[in-house]
C-alpha cells in the first residue's frame, strides 16, 4: 500500500506534528480529503481548516434540523419534560405500581400528550378574544347541559370564564358526603354516582351538573359523588358560583328548583335551601 505520507523520521517536529494532527482530525472527524493526500504544509494546514469548516457546518445542521423538529410540536415535548419530572418524583418516593399507573393514566387522560399554559395564552389575550375561545372550547357542554340552552348569552359567558377544567379517574370521590363544599361541577363527558345515606344510587352523565346544593345552603355536603368512568369535568368555586349569581339572580332560581327536586328525591327538607339552614 502506498504511504498517507513519506517516512518523517528526518523532518522537523513542526512538519512531523502537523501531520500527526492532519492524520488525528482526519479520522476523529470522519471528513475525507480527496482522492489526493495534501503533500506541502500549506497544503495540510487548508485541509485541516477546510475539515473544521466542513464539521462546524455539519454540527450547524444538524442542531438547526434537530432544534427544527422539536419546534414543530413543542407542545409534545414539553409533555414529555413533564412527564420526566414525574417519572422521577414517583421513583425518589417509591410509590407502588398500581398508584404510578394511575398517575400515569392520570397524565394521558388529563393532557393528552400535549400541555400548554393555557392560562398563561389566555391571560394575554384581549377579553373579547379570551370569550370566545372559551366558548369555543366550551361548546359542547353548552350544547348539551339544558341550563344554558335557553339562558343569557351573557349569563353563559360569565360562567365559562369562571370554570376550571379538571379530570378524575374511575372509582375517585370526586365529592365526600359531610365535607364542606368548594365547587360545584358541569360534567363535558363521563358518568357519576350520587350515592346517599339511604343507599339509593342516581347516575349523571353528560350535560348534568352536581354540587350546587351545598353552595346554595352553605353548609355541608348532602351525598357523595363517585366517577364510575373517566369523567371530563368542569369545576366552579363558591366565590365565583355567588358572582355570577348576583349579576344573575333568575338563574340562581333556576339552579335552587333543581336542588330542591333533589333534595326531596335524597330525603331531605327543601327548606335547606334557605343559607344558614344546615349546620
Amino acid at each position: 500500500p502506498v504511504p498517507l505520507f513519506p517516512p518523517l523520521q528526518n523532518d522537523s517536529w513542526g512538519k512531523q506534528y502537523s501531520h500527526a494532527l492532519f492524520k488525528a482530525m482526519s479520522h476523529m472527524l470522519c471528513i475525507g480529503y480527496g482522492q489526493q493526500a495534501p503533500k506541502g504544509m500549506t497544503d495540510v494546514w487548508l485541509t485541516m481548516l477546510s475539515m473544521i469548516v466542513g464539521a462546524t457546518c455539519y454540527a450547524m445542521f444538524i442542531g438547526h434540523a434537530t432544534a427544527l423538529i422539536q419546534s414543530l410540536d413543542s407542545s409534545r415535548r414539553q409533555y414529555q419534560e413533564k412527564y420526566k419530572q414525574v417519572e422521577q418524583y414517583m421513583s425518589f418516593h417509591k410509590l407502588p405500581g398500581d398508584t404510578r399507573q394511575r398517575i400515569h393514566e392520570y397524565y394521558e387522560h388529563r393532557y393528552q400528550g400535549k400541555m400548554f399554559d393555557e392560562e398563561n395564552i389566555l391571560g394575554e389575550l384581549s377579553e373579547p378574544l379570551k370569550e370566545e375561545i372559551i366558548n369555543f372550547n366550551c361548546r359542547n357542554l353548552v350544547a348539551n347541559m339544558p341550563l344554558f340552552a335557553n339562558a343569557d348569552p351573557n349569563f353563559v359567558t360569565a360562567m365559562l370564564t369562571k370554570l376550571r377544567f379538571e379530570v378524575f379517574q374511575p372509582g375517585d370521590f370526586i365529592i365526600r358526603e359531610g365535607t364542606v363544599g368548594k365547587k360545584m361541577y358541569f360534567i363535558q363527558h363521563g358518568v357519576v354516582s350520587i350515592l346517599t345515606k339511604g343507599n339509593k344510587e342516581t347516575k349523571l352523565s353528560d350535560g348534568s351538573y352536581f354540587g350546587e346544593i351545598c353552595l346554595l345552603t352553605r353548609g355541608r355536603r348532602t351525598a357523595s359523588v363517585r366517577a364510575d368512568t373517566y369523567c371530563r369535568l368542569y369545576s366552579l368555586s363558591v366565590d365565583n358560583f355567588n358572582e355570577v349569581l348576583e349579576e344573575y339572580p333568575m338563574m340562581r332560581r333556576a339552579f335552587e328548583t333543581v336542588a330542591m327536586d333533589r333534595l326531596d328525591r335524597i330525603g331531605e327538607e327543601p327548606h335547606s335551601l334557605l343559607p344558614g339552614a344546615r349546620a
